[in-house]
């Protein structure tokens, strides 16, 4: 009995053998290994695409701040003054801007000379016109100089500052640098039209002093006349 169980174990033994030895050699660590670098390498290609998808939706975004316009407009408050200055300049009562009639209107009432047969009545008339043109001159000056608003510059100028400060994209960043640049332009080209009304203004108050002074040759010459000049003779007081 003994033996019949031993051959039996025996017998047994013989048939697993082989099924174990056949399972251990359908296990390859190699081809295992190399499946699981394989399914890393996949992996990280996967998260390679995420990232690149990623930096894809960023770059829209960022593009998108830069398409975004600037809800921020100065420019009819930079142009409002500007038209307002050049309407003063335009209702200038005086002399022309323009250069010919300016021209003819110079030599006409400041001469370098008066002719002797120019009436008083006439020099009177010019020197009238000619306090009239320095006077506009002046009003007008004085008007430029008045709607020059620093307040408003100043406001306008803090307002994109801020705008540009808090720009969000390229496009919003180049409008409020662009804005800036306009308030520079319009406040220099005023700067440049006060200074010239007022340098206007002395030029033509210094031409009516040299008319007033060929006028007063004139009038001398006038009153004095071609006739024999007066010749100074002593004078008796008193008998002696």
């Amino acid at each position: 009995m003994k033996k019949s169980w031993l051959a039996t174990l025996a017998i047994a033994s013989a048939m697993l053998a082989p099924a174990a030895h056949a399972q251990w050699a359908v296990f390859d660590g190699a081809n295992f290994s190399q499946n699981i670098l394989t399914a890393a390498r996949e992996l990280q290609q996967v998260d390679n695409q995420i990232l690149q998808l990623q930096n894809e939706a960023t770059m829209l975004e960022n593009e998108a701040r830069n398409l975004k316009s600037l809800n921020f407009n100065s420019l009819s408050q930079i142009l409002n003054l500007l038209t307002t200055t050049d309407r003063l300049i335009q209702q200038a009562q005086g002399l022309a801007f323009n250069v010919s009639p300016m021209n003819t209107q110079f030599v006409r009432f400041y001469p370098q000379s008066y002719p002797t047969s120019t009436s008083g009545s006439q020099m009177a008339a010019d020197a009238q016109t000619r306090w009239s043109y320095s006077h506009s001159a002046l009003q007008t000056a004085m008007q430029l100089q008045a709607v020059q608003n620093a307040s408003t510059d100043e406001s306008t100028l803090s307002s994109l500052v801020t705008q540009s400060q808090s720009a969000v994209g390229e496009l919003q960043a180049t409008q409020a640098t662009n804005q800036l640049l306009a308030l520079q332009a319009r406040e220099s080209m005023q700067a440049l039209q006060v200074s010239l009304t007022q340098d206007r203004a002395t030029a033509l108050e210094q031409a009516r002093a040299v008319a007033a002074q060929a006028r007063s040759l004139v009038v001398r010459q006038q009153f004095i006349g071609n006739g024999p000049q007066y010749t100074p003779q002593a004078v008796s007081f008193y008998g002696n």
